[in-house]
């Protein structure tokens, strides 16, 4: 008897893999899409996803997970100011919802 209620496995085959979801928001609808760092960071650049919240990653041998949002944004950001250029405006929010006063020093205060 074949199953109706069948959902696609998330977790990766093998002992040992870090596994990042996009979770990303579109009004009645939501997607995650896993994938390595590397495509993640390339299909926000090129405007893969529609309303991106989060970046999260888990390691499927160790047992955490890690909201890397910070890191992937930070990277992103990065790689524009490396380029002297500005982040696309299709990602401009969701960067800097992350980045903002990333690259703020702080002040030390002598006594």
């Amino acid at each position: 008897m074949p199953r109706t209620a069948w959902t696609p496995r998330i977790v990766p085959y093998g002992a040992d893999q870090t596994v990042n979801l996009v979770i990303d928001s579109f009004p009645g609808l939501g997607e995650i899409k896993r994938t390595d760092v590397e495509t993640i960071i390339a299909d926000l650049i090129s405007g893969q996803f529609n309303d991106p919240i989060r970046v999260v990653a888990f390691n499927t041998l160790e047992h955490w997970p890690e909201d890397v949002t910070q890191y992937i944004t930070f990277e992103i950001q990065t790689r524009y100011d490396v380029e002297g250029v500005a982040v696309p405006e299709h990602i401009q929010d969701f960067v800097s919802s992350f980045t903002r006063g990333a690259d703020r020093q702080l002040a030390l205060r002598l006594a």
